[in-house]
């Protein structure tokens, strides 16, 4: 059983440069903040490594404003992208714990100096192979959902307020193909623009009849009604 465990375990291990305590190191690692992922930076001097195969781990410690700051990384994780040495130190233990206790230039540790560069190392490991090192990391399927649902919120809310805008800007302009209302119609602006020709003359419109309408007879007096007879007797 124990030989099944290890051969998962064996298949686990990274490619990891070959560092030890005293070095100074850049850790890149993942930090996931909701549906967001970046890369942060930690710095600083090893004071430790424990443990082996995939649970081996090392502790990284460095001064930040005069305040000691230590992390604890597991040396084979998937959220480290990748580890720098920056430097090697000149040391002869295995845990440097003194660290702890002193501040300033004290708390420095003394590099080794080499006359010709030192050829970069790594440990041997079965994951990543070593031509995956460049490879971009590949990102949690479920975060990619979840941006993609978020993205495709934005573009709708962005659809929708441009719609409103839109119908808003309809409403209030006029419309473009409609005359104003005090332009002549086309039959007419056309009649006055064509010319007459040369030689004759256009037809003069009969002018208004400004004079008074006649006015109309007085009604005919009534005939003469004739004298009332007289019908009183002689005298």
């Amino acid at each position: 059983m124990s030989g099944v465990i290890d051969s998962i375990e064996r298949a686990q291990l990274r490619r990891v440069p070959v560092f030890q305590a005293g070095d100074r190191v850049r850790v890149h690692f993942q930090v996931v903040e909701g549906t967001r992922r970046r890369t942060q930076v930690f710095e600083g001097v090893v004071l430790k490594r424990q443990g082996s195969g995939a649970r081996e781990t090392f502790t990284v410690r460095k001064q930040s404003f005069g305040v000691g700051v230590e992390r604890t990384f597991p040396l084979h994780s998937p959220k480290i992208e990748r580890i720098e040495v920056a430097g090697r130190g000149d040391v002869r233990r295995a845990k440097l714990y003194y660290l702890r206790d002193r501040v300033g230039r004290s708390a420095r540790v003394r590099e080794r100096r080499f006359g010709a560069e030192e050829a970069e190392a790594f440990e041997e490991g079965a994951m990543p192979p070593p031509e995956a090192d460049e490879a971009p990391v590949e990102a949690d399927p479920r975060l990619q959902a979840a941006d993609e649902a978020v993205a495709a919120e934005a573009e709708a809310a962005a659809a929708e307020a441009a719609e409103a805008g839109g119908e808003e800007g309809a409403a209030e302009a006029p419309a473009a193909d409609a005359p104003p209302a005090d332009a002549p119609a086309p039959d007419e602006a056309a009649a006055e623009e064509v010319p007459a020709p040369e030689g004759e003359q256009a037809p003069e419109e009969p002018a208004a009849d400004d004079s008074p309408a006649e006015e109309a007879p007085a009604e005919a007096p009534a005939e003469d009604e004739a004298p009332e007879s007289d019908d009183r007797p002689e005298a």
